[in-house]
């Protein structure tokens, strides 16, 4: 429950293919207890170069979670419960993009989320805010990233459109040519709500999209199939790895608040005045929005 411009804590949450991180020292796996619920896994502590890391894999270490049954907010709140300060969030996603071709990296700036069948803020009645999506993900960030990824020369996109659905089915191909005509870039069933209760919980936040197929619009390639992405998904996870090693030290050097504003964004957030709060709600909020509800 770091505060503004203490150090970094860098977390790393894992998508499909991506169930740990190699090269942590004082390495240890910690069970996390939250208000919300269960996280998908135990989260893996330890230092890689000497800054402290956090890794969560997403659906599990043996994939047992689909999509649908994450618990979102258990999962932002317990690496909020461990001073992360920032989320790189790695995710496999389909394209929807001529351009971006299976094996491609892509850092995604904006989403459209087609979720429907599940919660997406920590806050409700008796303790109600409003924070801006206008600009998701964290600019700094990706800056790093895309520097970290220059210099391990991984072919990776700056800027494009992520469309979360619930899944796990795959996209029709009418929907696939619908998400096409909105300008999505990229599909996929994990970044929402993340994206939105990391910012609610004043993390900085980015999303490394690893593209695995052409999803089942692209006349030329197969329809999606498991067997074809999980091909995919093995060449992605070595580079990601390699992507989370170079970016590291390019985040250890932050001793200030970010200059995004990702982590003060609920000073202009919380609309529902001291005393009408529900106390107990806002017990469950010590770790999101302590920050702010002790002042």
């Amino acid at each position: 429950m770091a505060e503004p411009g203490t150090p970094p804590v860098i977390g790393i949450i894992g998508g499909s293919g991506l169930y740990d991180i190699d090269g942590l020292t004082g390495r240890r796996w910690e069970a996390v207890e939250t208000p919300f619920g269960t996280p998908s896994d135990e989260i893996l502590l330890g230092t890689l170069g000497g800054q402290q890391l956090a890794f969560l894999p997403r659906h599990g270490r043996a994939h047992r979670t689909p999509p649908g049954e994450i618990d979102f907010r258990a999962n932002i709140d317990a690496l909020k419960r461990l001073g992360v300060t920032e989320i790189l969030s790695l995710s496999a996603v389909g394209s929807l993009n001529e351009q971006l071709a299976p094996g491609t990296f892509v850092l995604v700036d904006q989403f459209i989320d087609r979720t429907f069948a599940r919660t997406k803020t920590f806050f409700g009645s008796g303790l109600v805010a409003h924070v801006s999506m206008a600009e998701p993900v964290c600019s700094r960030l990706g800056d790093a990233l895309e520097e970290a990824a220059a210099g391990l020369d991984i072919e990776i996109g700056r800027g494009g459109t992520y469309v979360a659905i619930d899944g796990p089915q795959f996209s029709s191909r009418a929907e696939s040519g619908l998400y096409r005509q909105w300008g999505a870039d990229v599909i996929g069933m994990t970044n929402m709500p993340e994206a939105k209760l990391a910012r609610e919980a004043e993390m900085c936040y980015a999303t490394v999209a690893m593209v695995t197929d052409y999803d089942c619009w692209h006349p030329g390639h197969d329809d999606v199939t498991v067997e074809a992405v999980i091909a995919v998904l093995r060449e992605n996870a070595a580079r990601a790895r390699a992507l989370v090693a170079a970016v590291v030290p390019l985040l250890a050097g932050r001793r200030s608040a970010c200059p995004a504003g990702c982590h003060t964004v609920l000073d202009t957030a919380l609309i529902t005045p001291p005393e009408a709060r529900d106390p107990e709600l806002a017990a469950r909020l010590d770790a999101v929005a302590g920050r702010v509800l002790r002042q």
